[in-house]
């Protein structure tokens, strides 16, 4: 390892790799090559190809010492009662199989790449923030909103770390090769510290809106959103609640009026959507790209095994087949034919076939599915889906104040309101907003968006509602710090029971 390369990109603390630029729109990248730091940051374009390298890690689908492949969302939805890990066997993909069951080991689970590309958007980060200030010819404009991206970013990263892991190093410079191996864990109150501290700042540096053209990049209710859900986590309900009605009264957005809406590739950025991760489906990719990949891939690991239904379905490898519980509980809810698809049911009526996979149900996830309609025609199909994730939404939000406003004793007509909203948007009737209906809506409405297991978490709830799946109370809240980080002398301590 040479440190001269570490400053952009790592797959543990420190790292080497390449500075990606812009193509086509502000998020749709391509590799350009290694560049020493040194001889970077020297102009005002190179500024912006630092910012866009920035958000790369919040769309890399591979990282860790294997480069193994690592949607995010694969390994939530598989940790929750929502999914199973499913695919074609016991053995594929053994990271979702093991936090599907809970035999997680330090060598062996998803917290390699959870751990790798977050660390490398700290990385990146870090870097972007300390250079940014001497770049010849940027504006004080541009300045003021890069530094606050850059925050915001940092903070997501450590937001995911703090929530994984709880013990993480907390690093807010850049390392060299004689320093790395010398950082502690920090409490898990000064990495939430730290959060709020990244996420104040960038606020009043960022626009309020953003042209389509630079969809994707973070905006002011962006800042706000997280860190309303920030101070939900740390239990501080009225700072989450203030935040949280802020975002949902002053910027403008809107529920969609039909449900099904907020998910097609075709209709990104709409008016629901508060923070959204972009994928492209334009770059023509083969098997040769990887580690490349800004397309969704979840789309194809997601569609039925070997499927030959209707046309408007494509097929898959099987992985995260919805629980018949979920399934059961969406059974008469407006939502269920946007959330999920009985594939069982589809091919017994259309006289067609798939082959079922390991931990079949029969169902399938709709709201990212391999739709045909979808369907770009350059590259490999299963290599260029358009499906964007949006992370932050506003009913995601609506909810989220509303559980605020309830545990913090406060507006409970305003909480009642906001859930009241959210349901009638697909048609259905008032019920009390008491905190157990706002947890059941937020499971019918986020359904299979990666939100389920942190929920649970969060709310005490897993050791009982996971417990089917082995999740063990006071061990499984957390993921084990990955076997390498702890080895060659780093001062890294094993989170307990792992």
């Amino acid at each position: 390892m040479k440190s001269k390369y570490y400053l952009y990109t790592g797959i543990v603390l420190l790292g080497m790799g390449t500075i990606v630029s812009c193509k086509k729109s502000f998020l749709e990248l391509d590799p350009k090559g290694q560049f020493l730091e040194s001889n970077y940051y020297a102009n005002p374009d190179e500024a912006l190809t630092a910012v866009v390298a920035a958000y790369d890690p919040l769309v890399t689908e591979t990282g860790g010492i294997d480069n193994t492949y690592s949607d995010p969302l694969g390994a939530l939805n598989s940790a929750s009662d929502d999914c199973y890990a499913g695919g074609g066997s016991s053995s594929d993909v053994p990271q979702w199989q093991a936090i599907n069951n809970y035999t997680l080991t330090p060598a062996l689970g998803p917290q390699n790449q959870f751990w790798a590309i977050n660390f490398q958007g700290v990385n990146r980060t870090d870097v972007l923030l300390s250079k940014l200030a001497n770049v010849p010819g940027l504006s004080a404009d541009l300045l003021k909103r890069y530094t606050a991206e850059g925050q915001f970013l940092r903070a997501h990263y450590y937001f995911d770390l703090v929530r994984l892991f709880k013990n993480v190093p907390l690093i807010l410079t850049t390392l060299n090769i004689t320093n790395v191996y010398d950082q502690p864990q920090a409490t898990p109150e000064a990495v939430y510290t730290q959060i709020e501290t990244d996420l104040k700042a960038a606020i009043t540096g960022l626009p309020t809106t953003v042209p389509a053209t630079e969809g994707g990049r973070v905006t002011q209710g962006a800042a706000k959103a997280l860190l309303g859900k920030v101070y939900l986590y740390e239990k501080k309900w009225a700072d989450a609640a203030a935040m949280l009605q802020d975002v949902n009264t002053n910027y403008g957005y809107k529920l969609l009026p039909n449900f099904g809406d907020v998910f097609s590739p075709k209709n990104k950025f709409n008016s629901e959507s508060i923070f959204e991760l972009v994928h492209s489906g334009s770059q023509s990719y083969t098997w040769s790209n990887w580690n490349q990949f800004k397309s969704n891939i979840y789309t194809q690991m997601i569609g039925p095994r070997s499927y030959t239904g209707p046309v408007y379905y494509g097929g898959g490898y099987g992985f995260n087949p919805v629980t018949t519980e979920l399934a059961t509980a969406l059974k008469g809810d407006p939502r269920y034919g946007y959330t999920v698809v009985n594939i069982d049911s589809l091919t017994k009526a259309t006289k067609t076939s798939y082959s079922p996979s390991y931990q079949n149900t029969g169902y399938f996830i709709q709201k990212y599915a391999p739709v045909l309609a979808n369907k770009v025609t350059t590259g490999t199909t299963d290599l260029n889906w358009p499906n964007d994730y949006i992370e932050i939404r506003l009913a995601d939000t609506y909810l989220m104040e509303a559980e605020a406003e309830l545990n913090g004793g406060g507006d409970q007509g305003r909480a009642q309101t906001l859930y009241n909203a959210v349901r009638a948007r697909v048609g259905l009737a008032s019920k009390p907003a008491t905190l157990q209906n706002i947890y059941d809506e937020r499971r019918l409405e986020l359904a299979t968006e990666g939100h389920r297991w942190f929920d649970l978490v969060r709310w005490g709830q897993a050791p009982t509602v996971l417990a089917s799946k082995g999740f063990k109370a006071g061990v499984n809240e957390i993921l084990p710090i990955p076997l390498n980080e702890t080895l060659n002398g780093t001062k890294l301590k094993q989170n307990p029971g792992y």
